[in-house]
C-alpha cells in the first residue's frame, strides 16, 4: 500500500455519524477502516461503501479489543493520517444527576472518554508515521462548560466534559498531530431521535473537514460547524 495513499481509521462505523464520516472520507480518497464492535454490521457497511473501505473489529470500552486492532491494522497498512474517536454511548436511564448509579457512570466514560484515550495511546505510532497526523473526537455541545448544564443526559454531557479535556491534553502531548473535538449538532441517528434538526450528512460534515481539509495547526480547539466554539 503506498505511503502516499491517506488512511483513515473511523471508530463506532457501522452506522449512524461514524457511517457517514466513513463514506465521505472514502469520496474524498481516503482508504478507511470501519472501526466496529459488531463484526456483521461492520462488514456490512464497508461493503455499502465499497473496495475504498475496510472492517476492522474494535470495542473502544475494552482496552485488549483496541490493542488486538492496533496490531490488526499495521499488518495492513504502515502508516495512519485520520483517527475519528466517534465510537459513544447513552446508557438507559441517563436522566437524572442525582439518580445516576456508579455503573452507569463508569460505564459512559469508560467507553466515552477513556475509549478514546487508549485508542489515541494504541494508534500513535502509525499516527506518527503520517505527514499531517489529525485525531477528531466527536463531542457534544452538551459537553460545553462555559453556559452551564441544561440536565439533559447528565453523564453522557460529563463524559463529553471529559473528552474535551482529552483532546485538550493529546494536542498539549502530540505537537506535530491537529487533535481536536468537535459537536456535529443534534443528528438524526439512533442516539439523536428522528426529531433532530440535522441530517446525518450536515452533522458528518464538521469532521470530515477537520479529518481532510484544515492547516496543521489547527490543533486543541473545540469547533461546531467548522467554526472554534468555547469549551
Amino acid at each position: 500500500m503506498a505511503k502516499s495513499e491517506k488512511i483513515a481509521l473511523v471508530t463506532g462505523a457501522n452506522k449512524g455519524i461514524g457511517f457517514e464520516v466513513a463514506r465521505q472520507l472514502a469520496q474524498k480518497g481516503f482508504r478507511v477502516f470501519i472501526g466496529a464492535r459488531n463484526e456483521k454490521a461492520g462488514r456490512t457497511a464497508a461493503q455499502k461503501i465499497g473496495p475504498r473501505a475496510k472492517f476492522l473489529k474494535i470495542d473502544v470500552s475494552d482496552p485488549l479489543s483496541i490493542c488486538d486492532a492496533a496490531t490488526e491494522l499495521a499488518k495492513a497498512t504502515d502508516h495512519l493520517d485520520v483517527l475519528v474517536n466517534n465510537a459513544g454511548i447513552i446508557v438507559e436511564g441517563d436522566d437524572a444527576i442525582l439518580k445516576t448509579t456508579p455503573e452507569q457512570f463508569e460505564t459512559t466514560l469508560r467507553t466515552n472518554a477513556l475509549g478514546p484515550l487508549l485508542v489515541a495511546q494504541a494508534f500513535q505510532p502509525m499516527l506518527a508515521k503520517s505527514s499531517a497526523p489529525r485525531i477528531v473526537n466527536v463531542s457534544s455541545s452538551g459537553g460545553q462548560l462555559h453556559d452551564g448544564a441544561d440536565s439533559w443526559s447528565p453523564v453522557y454531557c460529563i463524559s463529553k466534559t471529559a473528552l474535551n479535556g482529552v483532546t485538550s491534553q493529546l494536542a498539549a502531548a502530540l505537537p506535530k498531530f491537529a487533535v481536536n473535538s468537535v459537536c456535529p449538532g443534534w443528528v438524526r441517528t439512533d442516539m439523536g431521535g428522528a426529531n433532530a434538526t440535522r441530517s446525518v450528512e450536515e452533522g458528518a460534515d464538521g469532521i470530515v473537514w477537520l479529518a481532510a481539509e484544515p492547516p496543521q495547526n489547527l490543533t486543541g480547539k473545540f469547533l461546531q460547524d467548522r467554526k472554534v466554539i468555547p469549551w
